[in-house]
């Protein structure tokens, strides 16, 4: 018998089918602890049907009836039933759900269990990864073999691969940082896809770092944070989306500390993404940046133009559209930004030659699409892309820009880059403040009227800003 598979199991004593089932022994100490944990009402509904399988090696085993309860214990109480479990049998690390045969004779022995536990689990069935890739989170359309990869996302994709595979135990954490739209998401739910499919058994859980701050926030209100620890500490792979969203949370970010360490020192796989890389996230605790960086850091850039007509060609034969090489050529050159963007150009393309039940040439396009091409053409700049672009003219380090550094060969570069920040987006007084090292509106005031009085007394200074200029609208 191997982990995954259905295993016989006599049926129960009618008594059992109210929730008495095994009360002597490990189960009836399990279902005891379990019952004050989650509720009589969960505990009837998801356990009153289940039986120990026994403990071996550290890891037990609970039988359920049918593959609904195992989807729904592994997402919502393996934490809780992993607890409850240690508690009653002493060295007890690991809980697996396996699936009894409807029409089975026999029961499910420590023997079995004992058995399977050395063996190779069978990959995952379709239907079935699909259900628990579903309930860790993941999107079904995220896979590594519809991801097109190009010279701007080879290494990453390629340790991706490796995290899935478990080709290698050094790339943990996997740090996957870029733009928006760019793949980081879709990398990471191929990720965890794939691993469900090798590993059955494995505990993914995949959210957003914003679902993980309100689920903190939550568990504090109602007075449940040891369920919260348990429900993440337990996993064996956490994807956790945008982390940059922890900057300023203090009090998330101390619980995402220890969350973070007690999956390391477990050898559990962590993922994680972000919109830059881990040091230049501001307002995140120094010991969280070191962890972030104590794995394997990757990026992801806008692709080239060979790579986006490789992505529209996948797209238009997976939506069995038929579009004329030109205007794929057409969109690929004039949508260059990101990912996202591009197949959104090519969904309203595809939608119009549907509609209209003809072809599309150049020219309809460029009048479909007029909007998509003109906000491309003028690319809102970041405050980020401002301060590299100004380092880098002036010869400084990035970090000088959010420093309290104040030589004048640091000081006027930092105010030229608040003066682009205030004249080139749409931020605010207070948002530019902040984003150079936490400084208030009357600093950047002070910095764009230095920098409108330096430009009437030095005329090189104007062509200068220009370039830099030319530089972030290209």
């Amino acid at each position: 018998m191997e982990f995954g598979e259905s295993v016989p199991v006599a049926e129960e004593p009618q008594d059992q089918a109210h929730g008495s089932i095994h009360d002597e022994g490990d189960w009836g100490k399990i279902a005891e602890t379990l019952r004050k944990s989650i509720g009589g009402d969960a505990f009837q509904r998801w356990f009153g049907a289940a039986t120990w399988g026994g403990a071996s090696n550290g890891q037990g085993a609970v039988i359920v009836p049918g593959e609904i309860h195992q989807v729904w214990i592994e997402t919502n109480y393996l934490p809780e039933l992993l607890y409850a479990a240690s508690q009653a049998t002493e060295g007890l690390h690991k809980i697996n759900i396996l699936v009894a045969e409807n029409s089975g004779t026999g029961e499910a022995s420590i023997d079995d269990f004992s058995a399977a536990a050395p063996q190779v689990r069978k990959e995952m069935p379709g239907e079935m990864l699909d259900k628990r890739a579903a309930a860790a989170g993941l999107n079904p359309g995220y896979t590594f073999e519809n991801f097109v990869v190009g010279g701007n996302s080879q290494f990453a994709h390629a340790a991706c691969e490796a995290v899935a595979t478990k080709r290698s135990v050094g790339y943990n954490p996997l740090f996957i940082h870029g733009g928006s739209g760019l793949g980081k998401t879709h990398l990471m739910h191929a990720i965890g896809r794939e691993i469900l499919r090798r590993r059955p058994d494995c505990r993914v859980i995949y959210l957003t770092c914003e679902k993980f701050t309100n689920e903190f926030i939550e568990a504090i209100r109602k007075g449940e944070i040891e369920k919260f620890r348990r429900r993440y500490r337990s996993s064996d792979v956490l994807l956790i989306d945008d982390v940059q969203f922890l900057a300023g949370k203090e009090r998330s970010q101390e619980e995402f500390f220890h969350t973070f360490n007690t999956l390391l020192d477990g050898r559990n796989q962590v993922v994680l993404t972000s919109d830059r890389p881990a040091c230049e996230i501001k307002s995140i605790e120094p010991r969280l940046i070191s962890r972030f960086e104590c794995g394997l850091a990757v990026e992801l850039q806008p692709p080239q133009i060979e790579t986006r007509i490789a992505i529209l060609r996948k797209k238009t034969a997976e939506w069995k559209v038929s579009i004329d090489e030109s205007v794929l050529l057409f969109l690929a050159e004039k949508i260059r930004s990101n990912v996202r963007r591009l197949e959104g150009a090519l969904v309203r393309v595809a939608t119009f030659a549907s509609l209209a039940g003809e072809s599309v040439s150049v020219q309809k396009v460029e009048h479909l699409l007029r909007d998509f091409i003109q906000e491309e053409a003028s690319r809102q700049v970041t405050i980020d892309g401002i301060q590299r672009a100004v380092a880098e003219t002036f010869d400084l380090r990035l970090a000088d820009m959010i420093s309290r550094r104040r030589p004048a060969s640091i000081a006027f570069p930092r105010q030229i880059a608040m003066y682009l920040s205030r004249s080139l987006t749409h931020n605010s007084l207070v948002e530019i403040g902040e984003s150079f090292g936490g400084r208030d509106h009357g600093t950047v005031i002070h910095a764009c009227k230095k920098v409108v009085s330096e430009l009437e007394k030095q005329p090189g200074l104007r062509e200068r800003i220009e370039r830099i200029e030319q530089q972030l609208r290209r």
